[in-house]
């Protein structure tokens, strides 16, 4: 039915209908037939109807071309039944059913416009489900399943990690050139992407991830071949191109990995056993890279920069006559920062505290003339000059402008006041410091485990990989080269674990402890028992940045014995040995070993005894 026509019923054309209840008839306006054909298309429809007291016959003549006579006395029938109506009253009652009709279409028209939405919904939420799984399975490969960033283990740990060392194959001041392998911008990009979505590699510099992807060569594994074999001892790491991997362990299917995924890094930093087998489910493309080739690009960028800094203050007048070794303390600090052609670096009349070196680009030198807003050009400073040196002499009002000035943009090194005077007190201090100033050094404390020992000239790094994982500070996992710096780490993290009886970061493998590592000591939720200022000396010497650890600056480690948490401590009675120890372990005599960790026998003969001796004065 589509409307209302003129003689008052719903139809596409005019319809002549007489009703009858019982003994009493009335009918509708007659309308004039189109012709013979329209005429002859009467049909009369008897519909009786029955209720609990009546029935009603109803005679329903009607003449429609679409034949509604039917539906019409059906619902007059239904909705009338004996009660005696005109038309205009089934018109004025057929109109509101209509309109009712319209007003439940369009309310199931917004129905559906909200399940719609609904479902939207549902697809939104669950894209951020895959999402919040996949950072979930990444969150679970560094850290053990029972434990947030927080001590793993409830009670002090009784058996005590093994240390590792890997010496480095190549001496720094190797130069070797290195050979890069050909590849298509797509196998560079998809490299870059697998490094820097691996917890470990993203944490290498830009530079050293580029040469990575240069060095890495082609390998191809056919399907059902094992590609790295849990227990053997690896030294490559490998980025999978094509196909598909299943990684097991202790014959247990783990996981499926597909293209894009680093698999192995662990072996780059030193000999290890694998934790995992991975087996090629298809035929897979993989690039690879060994282990001497990774530390040969780490220590080279390192050192590279290094020299190049430290070249760069050579080159400033206030910092020319400092020792080498504060030189690489500095040159390790400083901060390379970017600009675009036309950004002010510095302006005139700010205040700054930052002092800056230039080391890509140049800028441009320009003074506001008074009473008006033009700039008068002065100078153009390039590639090695400096800027801002009065600030770290305590000047901090700027005075003049200097802006970048180079299509391709600028690079600065950058190091502001504070870690300036952190690193080698004030300026005044240096010009007047006499070179015979010597520092006693006198110690008591017995030193022991020393092949884990190396003597460092001053200023100058290692590259050795050694240490109990839980201990090793972040340069020493980047291969970033280290020093003393990083003892102060590891004194941070003996600190935490005396206090709590296990140590801040803890995987339950090398590599899962060394992405926490990674992640900072910010990132570690202390426990109520360890006070405030133990914290805050925690964390000083947990620094990422080694030159900002307490005691690698200016006062030495001296700046720790003089922190809050060491307040009332008596200094002196440790150095004349006069301090009692808070804990006093049982010894019955010489030979009693019951405060030492069970290992099970030694199978290698006992070492023949050290007579040369060496340790005479020790």
């Amino acid at each position: 039915m589509s409307g209302v026509g003129e003689c008052g019923l719903i139809s596409d054309a005019c319809v002549s209908m007489r009703v009858c209840f019982d003994n009493f008839c009335f009918s509708s306006p007659q309308p004039r037939l189109a012709d013979e054909e329209d005429s002859s298309r009467l049909q009369n429809t008897i519909i009786t109807t029955t209720t609990p007291t009546t029935t009603t016959t109803q005679i329903i003549e009607t003449t429609s071309v679409q034949n509604t006579g039917t539906i019409l006395a059906s619902t007059i029938a239904d909705n009338f039944g004996s009660q005696m109506i005109g038309p205009n009253q089934i018109n004025t009652r057929l109109t509101t059913s209509m309109d009712t009709l319209r007003d439940l279409q369009e309310l199931l028209r917004i129905k559906d416009e909200k399940i719609d939405e609904l479902e939207n919904l549902i697809c939104q939420k669950d894209a951020e489900i895959q999402d919040l799984r996949s950072h979930l399975d990444k969150f679970l490969s560094v850290l053990p399943f029972k434990s947030p960033l927080t001590p793993t283990k409830p009670r002090p740990r009784k058996q005590r990690a093994q240390g590792i060392s890997a010496e480095p194959p190549l001496p720094p001041q190797h130069n070797a050139p290195l050979v890069f392998y050909d590849k298509n911008e797509r196998s560079r990009e998809l490299i870059k992407a697998a490094i820097l979505d691996n917890d470990f590699m993203k944490n290498l510099e830009l530079t050293q991830i580029r040469e990575i992807v240069d060095c890495m060569y082609p390998v191809s594994f056919p399907a059902g071949s094992i590609i790295i074999r849990e227990g053997d001892v690896g030294s490559t790491v490998f980025v999978m191109e094509e196909g598909k991997v299943e990684v097991s362990r202790d014959g247990k299917y783990l996981s499926t990995l597909a293209p894009g995924k680093v698999l192995g890094e662990l072996a780059i930093l030193y000999n290890c056993k694998r934790t995992a087998t991975i087996t090629a489910a298809t035929d897979c493309q993989l690039w690879a890279i060994d282990r001497q080739c990774f530390q040969t690009i780490m220590m080279r960028t390192g050192l590279s920069r290094q020299a190049e800094y430290t070249d760069f203050l050579k080159s400033v007048p206030i910092f020319k006559n400092l020792p080498e070794e504060t030189l690489i303390k500095i040159s390790d600090v400083l901060e390379e920062t970017f600009y675009n052609n036309g950004d002010y670096i510095i302006r005139q009349g700010a205040r700054g505290d930052t002092f800056f070196i230039i080391s890509r680009g140049q800028v441009r030198v320009t003074i506001k003339q008074p009473d008006t807003t033009d700039e008068k050009y002065i100078r153009t400073l390039g590639k090695g000059d400096f800027f801002g040196e009065k600030a770290l002499q305590g000047d901090d009002l700027r005075t003049a402008n200097i802006v970048a000035d180079d299509p391709e943009g600028v690079s600065c090194l950058v190091i502001d006041r504070e870690t300036f005077n952190q690193l080698i007190s004030s300026l005044d201090e240096i010009r007047t410091r006499y070179k015979d100033e010597l520092v006693e050094r006198r110690r008591y404390v017995k030193l022991v485990d020393f092949g884990f020992a190396k003597r460092l000239d001053g200023g100058r790094k290692t590259w050795t990989f050694c240490g109990t994982p839980e201990y090793v500070a972040p340069e020493v996992i980047l291969n970033k080269g280290h020093d003393i710096s990083a003892d102060y780490w590891s004194l941070g993290v003996l600190m935490f674990e005396l206090l709590t009886g296990t140590p801040p970061f803890t995987g339950s493998d090398p590599m899962k402890t060394y992405n926490i590592i990674l992640k900072g000591i910010d990132a570690i939720e202390f426990p109520r028992t360890i006070t405030k200022n133990a914290t805050v000396l925690i964390k000083k010497l947990c620094r990422d940045n080694p030159a900002e650890r307490l005691g690698y600056q200016k006062g030495g480690i001296s700046e720790i014995q003089k922190h809050k948490w060491f307040d009332g401590f008596n200094w002196e009675g440790l150095r004349s040995r006069t301090l009692e120890p808070p804990i006093l372990p049982r010894v019955q005599n010489a030979i009693d070993t019951g405060n030492f960790d069970d290992y099970p026998p030694d199978a290698d003969p006992p070492p023949p005894d050290d007579i040369s001796g060496w340790d005479d004065d020790f």
